[in-house]
Protein backbone atom coordinates (compact mmCIF):
# COMPACT_ATOMS: atom_id res chain seq x y z
CA UNK A 1 0.00 0.00 0.00
CA UNK A 2 1.26 3.49 -0.81
CA UNK A 3 2.39 5.78 1.99
CA UNK A 4 0.08 8.49 0.71
CA UNK A 5 -2.94 6.28 1.35
CA UNK A 6 -1.96 4.99 4.79
CA UNK A 7 -4.74 5.26 7.38
CA UNK A 8 -7.26 6.39 4.72
CA UNK A 9 -8.87 3.03 4.02
CA UNK A 10 -11.47 1.56 6.32
CA UNK A 11 -11.41 -1.25 8.84
CA UNK A 12 -12.40 -4.66 7.50
CA UNK A 13 -14.92 -6.93 9.21
CA UNK A 14 -12.33 -8.95 11.15
CA UNK A 15 -10.61 -5.80 12.38
CA UNK A 16 -13.87 -4.21 13.52
CA UNK A 17 -14.81 -7.36 15.42
CA UNK A 18 -11.35 -7.71 16.99
CA UNK A 19 -11.04 -4.06 18.00
CA UNK A 20 -14.55 -3.98 19.48
CA UNK A 21 -13.85 -7.12 21.51
CA UNK A 22 -10.44 -6.03 22.76
CA UNK A 23 -11.63 -2.50 23.54
CA UNK A 24 -14.48 -3.97 25.59
CA UNK A 25 -12.07 -6.27 27.47
CA UNK A 26 -9.65 -3.47 28.30
CA UNK A 27 -12.45 -1.00 28.99
CA UNK A 28 -14.29 -3.38 31.36
CA UNK A 29 -11.10 -4.01 33.32
CA UNK A 30 -10.38 -0.29 33.66
CA UNK A 31 -14.03 0.36 34.49
CA UNK A 32 -13.69 -2.09 37.38
CA UNK A 33 -10.62 -0.27 38.68
CA UNK A 34 -12.11 3.21 38.28
CA UNK A 35 -15.43 2.11 39.81
CA UNK A 36 -13.86 1.96 43.25
CA UNK A 37 -12.16 5.37 43.05
CA UNK A 38 -15.07 7.65 44.15
CA UNK A 39 -16.19 5.47 47.08
CA UNK A 40 -13.11 3.74 48.50
CA UNK A 41 -12.04 6.60 50.79
CA UNK A 42 -15.42 6.58 52.56
CA UNK A 43 -15.42 2.78 52.74
CA UNK A 44 -11.91 2.84 54.25
CA UNK A 45 -13.13 5.21 56.98
CA UNK A 46 -15.91 2.73 57.77
CA UNK A 47 -13.21 0.08 58.23
CA UNK A 48 -11.47 2.43 60.71
CA UNK A 49 -8.48 2.76 58.42
CA UNK A 50 -5.86 5.42 59.00
CA UNK A 51 -5.60 8.09 56.26
CA UNK A 52 -2.29 6.59 55.14
CA UNK A 53 -3.78 3.10 54.71
CA UNK A 54 -6.76 4.70 52.97
CA UNK A 55 -4.41 6.29 50.46
CA UNK A 56 -2.47 3.06 49.97
CA UNK A 57 -5.72 1.18 49.31
CA UNK A 58 -6.57 3.74 46.61
CA UNK A 59 -3.21 3.69 44.88
CA UNK A 60 -1.63 0.29 45.52
CA UNK A 61 -2.87 -1.15 42.23
CA UNK A 62 -0.69 1.39 40.44
CA UNK A 63 2.59 0.05 41.79
CA UNK A 64 1.77 -3.61 41.02
CA UNK A 65 0.55 -2.64 37.56
CA UNK A 66 3.82 -0.79 36.95
CA UNK A 67 5.77 -3.87 38.09
CA UNK A 68 3.94 -6.44 35.98
CA UNK A 69 2.89 -4.71 32.74
CA UNK A 70 6.22 -5.21 30.92
CA UNK A 71 6.83 -8.80 32.18
CA UNK A 72 3.31 -9.73 31.02
CA UNK A 73 4.08 -8.26 27.61
CA UNK A 74 7.29 -10.27 27.36
CA UNK A 75 5.49 -13.44 28.47
CA UNK A 76 2.87 -12.85 25.78
CA UNK A 77 5.64 -12.86 23.16
CA UNK A 78 6.74 -16.28 24.38
CA UNK A 79 3.53 -18.06 25.38
CA UNK A 80 0.94 -16.29 23.24
CA UNK A 81 -1.25 -13.24 23.78
CA UNK A 82 -4.51 -14.89 24.77
CA UNK A 83 -3.16 -17.22 27.49
CA UNK A 84 -1.38 -14.31 29.19
CA UNK A 85 -4.44 -12.05 28.94
CA UNK A 86 -6.55 -14.81 30.48
CA UNK A 87 -3.99 -15.22 33.26
CA UNK A 88 -4.03 -11.48 33.95
CA UNK A 89 -7.83 -11.34 34.04
CA UNK A 90 -7.88 -14.34 36.40
CA UNK A 91 -5.52 -12.57 38.81
CA UNK A 92 -7.62 -9.41 38.54
CA UNK A 93 -10.84 -11.31 39.30
CA UNK A 94 -9.22 -13.11 42.25
CA UNK A 95 -7.99 -9.79 43.64
CA UNK A 96 -11.47 -8.31 43.31
CA UNK A 97 -12.93 -11.19 45.34
CA UNK A 98 -10.21 -10.89 47.99
CA UNK A 99 -11.10 -7.20 48.41
CA UNK A 100 -14.85 -7.95 48.40
CA UNK A 101 -14.70 -10.45 51.25
CA UNK A 102 -12.12 -8.60 53.35
CA UNK A 103 -13.26 -7.07 56.63
CA UNK A 104 -10.07 -5.07 57.20
CA UNK A 105 -8.32 -2.38 55.21
CA UNK A 106 -5.24 -4.62 54.97
CA UNK A 107 -7.31 -7.22 53.12
CA UNK A 108 -8.65 -4.57 50.75
CA UNK A 109 -5.07 -3.43 50.07
CA UNK A 110 -4.02 -6.99 49.21
CA UNK A 111 -7.01 -7.32 46.90
CA UNK A 112 -6.26 -4.02 45.16
CA UNK A 113 -2.62 -5.03 44.75
CA UNK A 114 -3.73 -8.26 43.07
CA UNK A 115 -6.06 -6.29 40.80
CA UNK A 116 -3.10 -4.27 39.57
CA UNK A 117 -0.93 -7.38 39.21
CA UNK A 118 -3.29 -8.64 36.50
CA UNK A 119 -1.60 -6.21 34.13
CA UNK A 120 -2.88 -7.03 30.65
CA UNK A 121 -2.33 -3.68 28.92
CA UNK A 122 0.83 -4.61 26.99
CA UNK A 123 -0.57 -8.00 25.93
CA UNK A 124 -3.87 -6.48 24.78
CA UNK A 125 -2.09 -3.86 22.69
CA UNK A 126 0.21 -6.50 21.22
CA UNK A 127 -2.81 -8.64 20.31
CA UNK A 128 -4.44 -5.59 18.72
CA UNK A 129 -1.30 -5.14 16.65
CA UNK A 130 -1.42 -8.79 15.55
CA UNK A 131 -5.06 -8.47 14.44
CA UNK A 132 -4.88 -5.21 12.49
CA UNK A 133 -3.18 -4.11 9.32
CA UNK A 134 -0.35 -1.60 9.61
CA UNK A 135 -2.40 1.18 8.04
CA UNK A 136 -5.26 0.66 10.52
CA UNK A 137 -3.22 0.28 13.71
CA UNK A 138 -3.26 3.93 14.76
CA UNK A 139 -7.03 3.97 14.38
CA UNK A 140 -7.34 0.78 16.46
CA UNK A 141 -5.18 2.15 19.28
CA UNK A 142 -7.16 5.39 19.30
CA UNK A 143 -10.43 3.47 19.64
CA UNK A 144 -9.07 1.53 22.62
CA UNK A 145 -7.85 4.80 24.17
CA UNK A 146 -11.31 6.32 23.75
CA UNK A 147 -12.81 3.28 25.47
CA UNK A 148 -10.57 3.84 28.51
CA UNK A 149 -11.64 7.47 28.70
CA UNK A 150 -15.29 6.49 28.45
CA UNK A 151 -14.79 3.85 31.18
CA UNK A 152 -13.37 6.51 33.49
CA UNK A 153 -16.27 8.89 32.94
CA UNK A 154 -18.90 6.16 33.26
CA UNK A 155 -17.31 4.80 36.45
CA UNK A 156 -17.38 8.19 38.18
CA UNK A 157 -21.07 8.60 37.34
CA UNK A 158 -22.19 5.03 38.06
CA UNK A 159 -20.13 4.26 41.14
CA UNK A 160 -22.11 6.28 43.74
CA UNK A 161 -25.42 4.84 42.49
CA UNK A 162 -24.17 1.27 42.42
CA UNK A 163 -22.61 1.61 45.86
CA UNK A 164 -25.98 2.62 47.29
CA UNK A 165 -27.64 -0.56 45.97
CA UNK A 166 -24.89 -3.19 46.32
CA UNK A 167 -22.27 -1.63 48.59
CA UNK A 168 -18.52 -1.47 48.02
CA UNK A 169 -18.31 -5.24 48.53
CA UNK A 170 -20.81 -5.61 45.69
CA UNK A 171 -18.73 -3.32 43.49
CA UNK A 172 -15.71 -5.55 43.96
CA UNK A 173 -17.80 -8.65 43.15
CA UNK A 174 -19.12 -6.85 40.09
CA UNK A 175 -15.57 -6.14 38.87
CA UNK A 176 -14.75 -9.85 39.26
CA UNK A 177 -17.82 -10.72 37.16
CA UNK A 178 -16.76 -8.22 34.50
CA UNK A 179 -13.33 -9.87 34.39
CA UNK A 180 -14.94 -13.29 33.88
CA UNK A 181 -17.12 -11.84 31.10
CA UNK A 182 -13.96 -10.42 29.50
CA UNK A 183 -12.34 -13.85 29.61
CA UNK A 184 -15.31 -15.31 27.74
CA UNK A 185 -14.95 -12.58 25.10
CA UNK A 186 -11.25 -13.40 24.69
CA UNK A 187 -11.95 -17.11 24.23
CA UNK A 188 -15.13 -16.93 22.14
CA UNK A 189 -14.90 -13.70 20.14
CA UNK A 190 -11.28 -12.64 19.65
CA UNK A 191 -9.48 -14.53 16.84
CA UNK A 192 -6.10 -16.16 17.47
CA UNK A 193 -3.67 -14.51 15.03
CA UNK A 194 -0.09 -15.11 13.97
CA UNK A 195 2.07 -13.06 16.34
CA UNK A 196 4.02 -10.11 14.96
CA UNK A 197 6.99 -8.18 16.30
CA UNK A 198 5.75 -4.63 15.99
CA UNK A 199 8.02 -2.12 17.73
CA UNK A 200 5.33 0.54 17.46
CA UNK A 201 3.47 -1.42 20.16
CA UNK A 202 6.01 -3.74 21.78
CA UNK A 203 8.04 -2.38 24.72
CA UNK A 204 11.71 -3.42 24.71
CA UNK A 205 13.28 -3.12 28.21
CA UNK A 206 16.72 -2.06 26.92
CA UNK A 207 15.17 0.66 24.78
CA UNK A 208 13.08 1.85 27.74
CA UNK A 209 16.24 2.49 29.77
CA UNK A 210 17.72 4.48 26.89
CA UNK A 211 14.58 6.60 26.59
CA UNK A 212 14.88 7.73 30.22
CA UNK A 213 17.80 9.88 29.05
CA UNK A 214 15.69 11.72 26.46
CA UNK A 215 15.07 15.22 27.93
CA UNK A 216 11.79 15.70 26.07
CA UNK A 217 10.31 12.29 26.84
CA UNK A 218 11.30 12.28 30.51
CA UNK A 219 9.47 15.57 31.03
CA UNK A 220 6.33 14.15 29.43
CA UNK A 221 6.71 11.04 31.60
CA UNK A 222 7.03 13.26 34.68
CA UNK A 223 3.88 15.03 33.52
CA UNK A 224 1.76 11.87 33.48
CA UNK A 225 3.21 10.96 36.89
CA UNK A 226 2.08 14.33 38.27
CA UNK A 227 -1.33 14.15 36.56
CA UNK A 228 -2.22 10.80 38.13
CA UNK A 229 -0.56 11.71 41.42
CA UNK A 230 -2.93 14.67 41.64
CA UNK A 231 -5.95 12.60 40.53
CA UNK A 232 -5.46 9.93 43.20
CA UNK A 233 -4.53 12.39 45.96
CA UNK A 234 -7.71 14.36 45.27
CA UNK A 235 -9.89 11.28 45.52
CA UNK A 236 -8.51 10.63 48.98
CA UNK A 237 -10.32 13.75 50.18
CA UNK A 238 -13.01 14.89 47.70
CA UNK A 239 -15.51 12.10 48.58
CA UNK A 240 -14.96 12.87 52.28
CA UNK A 241 -15.61 16.58 51.70
CA UNK A 242 -18.87 15.75 49.96
CA UNK A 243 -20.00 13.45 52.77
CA UNK A 244 -18.79 15.25 55.89
CA UNK A 245 -18.70 18.92 54.91
CA UNK A 246 -21.51 19.20 52.37
CA UNK A 247 -23.74 16.46 53.78
CA UNK A 248 -24.05 14.58 50.49
CA UNK A 249 -24.62 10.86 50.91
CA UNK A 250 -22.60 8.68 48.57
CA UNK A 251 -25.59 8.04 46.31
CA UNK A 252 -25.93 11.83 45.84
CA UNK A 253 -22.36 12.44 44.66
CA UNK A 254 -23.61 12.32 41.06
CA UNK A 255 -24.91 15.86 41.66
CA UNK A 256 -21.28 16.98 41.55
CA UNK A 257 -19.76 14.53 39.08
CA UNK A 258 -22.29 14.58 36.23
CA UNK A 259 -22.49 18.37 35.68
CA UNK A 260 -18.73 18.72 36.15
CA UNK A 261 -17.90 15.93 33.69
CA UNK A 262 -20.38 17.02 31.02
CA UNK A 263 -19.24 20.63 31.24
CA UNK A 264 -15.58 19.61 31.05
CA UNK A 265 -16.15 17.59 27.87
CA UNK A 266 -17.96 20.48 26.18
CA UNK A 267 -15.10 22.87 26.94
CA UNK A 268 -12.38 20.31 26.18
CA UNK A 269 -13.35 19.62 22.56
CA UNK A 270 -12.45 23.04 21.06
CA UNK A 271 -9.11 23.02 22.89
CA UNK A 272 -8.31 19.57 21.49
CA UNK A 273 -9.02 20.96 18.02
CA UNK A 274 -6.71 23.92 18.68
CA UNK A 275 -3.95 21.61 19.95
CA UNK A 276 -3.84 19.86 16.56
CA UNK A 277 -2.09 22.98 15.22
CA UNK A 278 1.62 22.64 15.95
CA UNK A 279 2.17 26.29 16.83
CA UNK A 280 -0.64 26.20 19.42
CA UNK A 281 0.03 22.82 21.01
CA UNK A 282 2.34 23.98 23.83
CA UNK A 283 0.09 26.95 24.57
CA UNK A 284 -2.94 24.66 24.93
CA UNK A 285 -0.84 22.24 26.98
CA UNK A 286 0.20 24.96 29.43
CA UNK A 287 -3.36 26.28 29.53
CA UNK A 288 -4.59 22.81 30.57
CA UNK A 289 -2.06 22.63 33.42
CA UNK A 290 -3.08 26.14 34.47
CA UNK A 291 -6.75 25.08 34.55
CA UNK A 292 -5.81 22.19 36.85
CA UNK A 293 -3.83 24.59 39.03
CA UNK A 294 -6.77 26.99 39.21
CA UNK A 295 -8.98 24.11 40.38
CA UNK A 296 -6.55 23.41 43.23
CA UNK A 297 -6.57 27.08 44.28
CA UNK A 298 -10.37 27.04 44.41
CA UNK A 299 -10.36 23.80 46.41
CA UNK A 300 -7.85 25.23 48.92
CA UNK A 301 -10.43 27.84 49.87
CA UNK A 302 -12.81 25.08 50.92
CA UNK A 303 -16.00 25.03 48.78
CA UNK A 304 -18.97 25.59 51.08
CA UNK A 305 -21.77 24.41 48.78
CA UNK A 306 -22.51 21.72 46.23
CA UNK A 307 -22.47 24.32 43.45
CA UNK A 308 -19.05 25.60 44.52
CA UNK A 309 -17.56 22.10 44.63
CA UNK A 310 -19.14 21.29 41.26
CA UNK A 311 -17.41 24.35 39.79
CA UNK A 312 -14.07 23.23 41.27
CA UNK A 313 -14.47 19.73 39.86
CA UNK A 314 -15.50 21.14 36.48
CA UNK A 315 -12.16 22.94 36.20
CA UNK A 316 -10.33 19.85 37.43
CA UNK A 317 -11.95 17.48 34.92
CA UNK A 318 -11.56 20.04 32.13
CA UNK A 319 -7.80 20.19 32.63
CA UNK A 320 -7.41 16.50 33.48
CA UNK A 321 -9.32 15.14 30.47
CA UNK A 322 -7.54 17.54 28.13
CA UNK A 323 -4.09 16.49 29.34
CA UNK A 324 -5.04 12.82 29.39
CA UNK A 325 -5.97 13.12 25.71
CA UNK A 326 -2.91 15.16 24.66
CA UNK A 327 -0.06 13.37 26.41
CA UNK A 328 -0.12 9.98 24.59
CA UNK A 329 -0.12 11.72 21.21
CA UNK A 330 2.82 13.91 22.25
CA UNK A 331 4.75 10.86 23.48
CA UNK A 332 4.24 9.02 20.17
CA UNK A 333 5.31 12.06 18.15
CA UNK A 334 8.45 12.75 20.21
CA UNK A 335 9.58 9.10 20.54
CA UNK A 336 12.42 7.99 18.21
CA UNK A 337 11.66 5.71 15.28
CA UNK A 338 10.98 2.07 16.27
CA UNK A 339 10.69 3.14 19.93
CA UNK A 340 7.04 4.13 20.22
CA UNK A 341 6.09 0.94 22.07
CA UNK A 342 9.00 1.33 24.48
CA UNK A 343 8.23 5.03 25.01
CA UNK A 344 4.62 4.19 25.84
CA UNK A 345 5.85 1.47 28.22
CA UNK A 346 7.90 4.04 30.15
CA UNK A 347 4.98 6.48 30.04
CA UNK A 348 2.52 3.92 31.45
CA UNK A 349 4.98 2.95 34.17
CA UNK A 350 5.27 6.57 35.31
CA UNK A 351 1.48 6.87 35.21
CA UNK A 352 0.92 3.86 37.48
CA UNK A 353 3.66 4.91 39.90
CA UNK A 354 1.97 8.32 40.09
CA UNK A 355 -1.29 6.60 41.10
CA UNK A 356 0.47 4.83 43.97
CA UNK A 357 2.36 7.81 45.34
CA UNK A 358 -0.66 10.08 44.94
CA UNK A 359 -2.65 7.79 47.19
CA UNK A 360 0.17 7.27 49.69
CA UNK A 361 1.27 10.90 50.03
CA UNK A 362 -2.30 12.22 49.80
CA UNK A 363 -3.32 9.96 52.68
CA UNK A 364 -0.34 10.98 54.80
CA UNK A 365 -0.93 14.69 54.29
CA UNK A 366 -4.67 14.41 54.89
CA UNK A 367 -4.09 12.51 58.12
CA UNK A 368 -1.55 15.00 59.48
CA UNK A 369 -2.52 18.37 57.99
CA UNK A 370 -6.11 18.14 56.75
CA UNK A 371 -7.89 18.40 53.40
CA UNK A 372 -6.66 21.87 52.37
CA UNK A 373 -3.04 20.72 52.64
CA UNK A 374 -3.71 18.01 50.07
CA UNK A 375 -4.75 20.64 47.54
CA UNK A 376 -1.71 22.78 48.42
CA UNK A 377 0.51 19.77 47.68
CA UNK A 378 -1.29 19.16 44.38
CA UNK A 379 -0.82 22.81 43.42
CA UNK A 380 2.90 22.56 44.20
CA UNK A 381 3.20 19.48 41.96
CA UNK A 382 1.45 21.31 39.13
CA UNK A 383 3.76 24.32 39.52
CA UNK A 384 6.67 21.89 39.23
CA UNK A 385 5.11 20.59 36.00
CA UNK A 386 4.86 24.11 34.59
CA UNK A 387 8.57 24.59 35.32
CA UNK A 388 9.41 21.31 33.57
CA UNK A 389 7.48 22.39 30.47
CA UNK A 390 9.18 25.80 30.34
CA UNK A 391 12.65 24.32 30.88
CA UNK A 392 12.24 21.60 28.23
CA UNK A 393 13.99 21.72 24.85
CA UNK A 394 11.69 22.71 22.01
CA UNK A 395 9.49 19.76 21.07
CA UNK A 396 10.09 18.23 17.65
CA UNK A 397 6.65 16.89 16.85
CA UNK A 398 7.07 14.29 14.11
CA UNK A 399 4.72 11.57 12.93
CA UNK A 400 5.43 7.85 12.90
CA UNK A 401 5.14 5.92 9.65
CA UNK A 402 5.69 2.19 9.20
CA UNK A 403 6.25 0.97 5.64
CA UNK A 404 7.17 -2.28 3.90
CA UNK A 405 10.55 -2.43 2.18
CA UNK A 406 12.74 -5.05 0.52
CA UNK A 407 14.53 -6.91 3.34
CA UNK A 408 17.29 -8.01 0.96
CA UNK A 409 18.39 -4.43 0.33
CA UNK A 410 17.98 -2.85 3.73
CA UNK A 411 21.19 -0.76 3.72
CA UNK A 412 20.55 0.68 0.27
CA UNK A 413 16.90 1.26 1.07
CA UNK A 414 17.74 2.98 4.37
CA UNK A 415 20.00 5.44 2.57
CA UNK A 416 17.35 6.15 -0.05
CA UNK A 417 14.66 6.67 2.59
CA UNK A 418 16.89 9.06 4.54
CA UNK A 419 17.33 11.10 1.37
CA UNK A 420 13.59 11.75 0.92
CA UNK A 421 12.44 15.21 1.89
CA UNK A 422 10.51 15.16 5.17
CA UNK A 423 11.99 11.85 6.43
CA UNK A 424 13.87 12.65 9.63
CA UNK A 425 14.77 9.19 10.92
CA UNK A 426 14.82 5.62 9.54
CA UNK A 427 15.15 2.33 11.42
CA UNK A 428 15.16 -1.01 9.55
CA UNK A 429 15.56 -4.12 11.69
CA UNK A 430 18.01 -6.57 10.09
CA UNK A 431 16.22 -9.37 8.23
CA UNK A 432 12.80 -7.71 8.46
CA UNK A 433 10.72 -6.05 5.75
CA UNK A 434 9.49 -3.23 7.98
CA UNK A 435 10.92 0.29 8.07
CA UNK A 436 10.09 2.58 10.99
CA UNK A 437 10.12 6.24 10.01
CA UNK A 438 9.77 9.57 11.76
CA UNK A 439 8.51 12.13 9.27
CA UNK A 440 7.38 15.72 9.03
CA UNK A 441 4.13 15.27 7.11
CA UNK A 442 3.97 18.98 6.25
CA UNK A 443 6.92 18.61 3.87
CA UNK A 444 7.06 14.84 3.23
CA UNK A 445 7.58 13.86 -0.41
CA UNK A 446 4.96 11.09 -0.64
CA UNK A 447 5.64 10.40 -4.31
CA UNK A 448 9.32 9.62 -3.66
CA UNK A 449 8.38 7.47 -0.67
CA UNK A 450 5.79 5.51 -2.67
CA UNK A 451 8.47 4.43 -5.16
CA UNK A 452 10.32 2.52 -2.42
CA UNK A 453 7.35 0.72 -0.89
CA UNK A 454 6.36 -2.77 -1.93
CA UNK A 455 2.76 -3.11 -3.12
Amino acid sequence: MKASTLNKSGLNRLERRSIAALASVYGLRMFGLFLILPVLAIYAEQLNASPMLMGIALGIYGITQAMFQIPFGILSDRFGRKPIILLGLSIFAFGSLVAAFSTTIEGVIIGRALQGAGAIAAAVLALTSDLTRENQRTKAMAMIGMTIGFAFLLALIASPWLEFFIGVEGLFIMTAMLAVASMIVIVKVVPTPIQTRNLEVRAVPTKMLELLKNPQLIRLDAGIFILHFVLTAMFVVVPIIMLEKLGLETREHWQVYIPALIGSIVFMVPMIILSSRKHLLIKVFLAAISILLFAQVLLMRGPSSVLALTLCMFFFFWGFNLLEAMLPSMISRVAPAASKGSAMGVYNTFQFIGVFFGGLVGGLIYGNLGTSAVFVMCAFMLLLWVYLVYSAPKLRLLDSLVVVVNPQADVCCKTQLEGIEGVEEVIIIEGESTAYLKVDKDILDYDALDLLIQD
